[in-house]
This record gives structure tokens, sequence and C-alpha cells, in this order.
């Protein structure tokens, strides 16, 4: 019997001097705030990363360069740094195709950022084209601007397309004064 206490007071003894050995890890647990990715403030329409920015009015890239857009269509950008003092100018590259002239004539293009029209322009020739415009800085203060464009006229959906049909746009931004 007395063996049997020793054997189990022996193994009791490897048993805790093994647990305390044992090396024991803690576990940290960290909180890392996840930012979304950074608005930017110029975006190239057929770039995937620019896709969220694009509110409403594109269609799909085509041929990797451009898309399409409705009579009315909308971009979200991040104003650049001091904007809210100096303001900005918005920049939108885009084409006027021969076969929009070519129906309709002429094509009026506007904007306005969060609701402050800004001046439109008339085009009557097909071609490549930059509406530029001066945004007061009182209009970027926020950290995003929503930037609402529109067409006094569009191709409506037809047989050859389902689509309302706007303009063709490579890309969109603000840059600093």
């Amino acid at each position: 019997m007395r063996t049997k206490i020793v054997a189990t007071l022996l193994a009791a003894g490897v048993l805790m001097a093994g647990a305390g050995c044992k090396r024991r890890d803690r576990v940290r647990i960290q909180q890392i705030e996840e930012e979304g990715p950074q608005l930017a403030t110029a975006i190239h329409v057929a770039d995937p990363r620019a896709s969220a920015q694009l509110v409403s009015g594109f269609y799909d890239v085509e041929q990797n360069a451009w898309r399409w857009t409705a009579g009315k269509f909308a971009v979200i950008l991040r104003p650049p740094r001091g904007a809210a003092q100096k303001g900005a100018v918005l920049r939108l590259k885009f084409s006027v195709p021969e076969a929009v002239i070519d129906k309709l004539k002429a094509v009026s293009l506007g904007a306005s950022i969060d609701g402050t029209a800004l001046s439109p322009e008339t085009f009557t020739q097909s071609g490549e084209f930059t509406y530029q415009r001066d945004v007061p800085g009182a209009l970027l203060a926020r950290d995003t601007a929503k930037v609402d464009f529109s067409l006094d006229k569009s191709l409506p959906p037809g047989a050859g397309d389902q689509r309302e049909l706007g303009v063709i746009v490579t890309s969109v931004g603000f840059e600093a004064k």
C-alpha cells in the first residue's frame, strides 16, 4: 500500500510540476478600427476601385477605358486639401458620340454640388470635351461632395441598346486651386 501512496504522490507531483512548467501565452484582444477605402479626389471611371464613388447613372466599363452615362449621373468625391478655403476646379472628361449629335443636334451638360447648380455648357459637335467649373470653397467644406450631372437630352432606349444613353465619361474629379 505504501508503494501505491508513493506512486500516487509521485504522479501528482509530476503532474503539478508539468503544469507549473507550461508556458501560458496570454491572449491579447486588440481592437482595431478598420477604415474603409479612402475616397479619391479624382477618379478614372474604368478603375474598379472607383466604382463605389459612382453613385448613379453610370453603365458598365467598356473597352477597359470608359463608361456610358444615362441622362443623369452622380459621383461622390473627396474635396482636395484646403478646398474649403480656396475652392477647387471640377473637371469631367467625356465624349459626345456622333450618334448623339446626329439624333439630338445638341446636348447641354450641367452639374450641381450638394444642390447648388454650376453653369451648364452646350455641345453641338461630337468629340472629346472637358466640362470645367470653378467650385466655391463653401461647397467643399465637408469630407465628401456629391456631384450630380444632368443632360437636357439623352438617347432613349432603342432596338439596338436598351439603355438610356447620354455621354461617354473617362474621368471626373476636383483639382486644388
